[in-house]
């Protein structure tokens, strides 16, 4: 079918076809009863907010459905995709929600979690996401119960380095987290096509990641992993509101460019006390798979020099290798493709260190702000 810009749906054609969803609360239909916070229309691909609370979460996920369904099925639309925002206060036409005290802090998800670790850099292209996916491998090959959260929504990249390419199954209105490779996880490339670009305003990004963390059967888990998306904005600050954050691994390769973007991840955490578990060096150097001869090829040890300069522990380094990159692309991480090797060897002490700093009650979770985003 043609997206081309004389084939695109009208946002108030698509708004018409939604008010044939009735809300179930109030008994009118959701455009009416003013459940549709926004309606993003770039060619064929439409993306929708439908705004609720909390309390109404469960009972708005037939909704959502219902949404992609019907606007699915419209002309011109190729791709639709509905997710539920939280209101600041209670949503429009339903009962009035009781008076929240003064100062009190909204209740944290993921309960059930004992440790929440983001994987973190400020800069993209630094390794972030092989990186976490296999501190979280590493992790449950040590026999720790370890989940995987991908938080980067505009560009998720867990579906094809795990091997995944089925939706969630979904029971009593709850998504079932895949499992792969020992982990549970999530990523919302496993809800859209991979070609599909996410073009989304700030808060459907976090409707989202609330929706990944609260409606999402993870169950008891020793930690989560959370894959964050490089820089400083959306997400991190959803992250540090919604959960308590156990702590953050910076990811950094060895030049003064990504150093510095290094320094600002480090820096922000800080200002929302989430404790900084320490830097990891990514691409630090290259060995000839011929030859062994060493190179490089990024400088080498800047993320050591830069975890002493900002107090911090520096945990370990990655090498530059072909097989990281193969493995990932094939879907089977380097930590499960070849155990014994180097790369795995790297990241299995990596794990070790993090697994040593968050189990022994050093970063105690719920030590987290509540960040109001005005």
């Amino acid at each position: 079918m043609s997206t081309g810009g004389q084939n695109q749906p009208s946002r108030e054609s698509l708004q018409q076809a939604l008010r044939g969803i009735a809300d179930p609360a109030s008994g009118r239909d959701i455009v009416a009863a003013g459940l549709v916070e926004g309606i993003e229309v770039r060619g064929g691909l439409v993306q929708v907010a439908l705004l609720t609370d909390r309390a109404h979460a469960a009972a708005m996920e037939p909704v959502r459905r219902a949404v992609e369904q019907v606007l699915g099925r419209q002309p011109g639309v190729t791709n639709a995709t509905a997710v539920l925002t939280a209101h600041k206060g209670p949503a429009p036409s339903r009962e009035p929600a009781p008076a929240t005290p003064a100062g009190h802090k909204p209740a944290l998800l993921l309960p059930d979690v004992k440790a929440i670790v983001a994987v973190a850099s400020a800069k993209g292209g630094v390794g972030k996401s092989t990186v976490a996916v296999n501190l979280a491998v590493a992790l449950a090959r040590r026999g720790v119960a370890t989940g995987l959260l991908d938080a980067d929504i505009y560009g998720p990249s867990l579906p094809r380095m795990l091997g995944i390419s089925r939706r969630p199954e979904v029971h009593a209105e709850r998504m079932i987290p895949p499992e792969a490779w020992g982990l549970k996880c999530m990523s919302i490339g496993f809800l859209v096509e991979e070609e599909t670009p996410m073009i989304w305003r700030g808060p459907m990004v976090m409707g989202a990641l609330e929706q990944m963390m609260g409606q999402v059967e993870w169950g008891p888990l020793d930690v989560l992993v959370v894959d964050m998306p490089p820089g400083t904005g959306d997400a991190q600050l959803t992250m540090a509101q919604r959960v308590a954050l156990t702590g953050a691994v910076i990811v950094s390769t060895p030049q003064d460019i990504a150093l510095i973007d290094a320094r600002r991840g480090v820096r922000m955490f800080e200002r929302v006390r989430v404790p900084v578990l320490g830097l990891v060096e990514n691409m630090s150097f290259f060995c000839c798979p011929n030859c062994g001869h060493r190179a490089e090829i990024f400088g080498h040890g800047g993320a050591r020099l830069e975890a002493q300069r900002l107090r911090t522990e520096f945990l370990g380094e990655v090498p530059l290798l072909l097989d990281i990159r193969t493995a990932s692309d094939a879907g089977t991480p380097i930590v499960a493709a070849a155990p014994d090797g180097a790369a795995a060897q790297a990241f299995g002490a990596i794990a070790e260190r993090v697994w040593e700093k968050v189990a022994g009650g050093a970063t105690p979770r719920g030590s987290g702000p509540r960040i109001v985003i005005n």
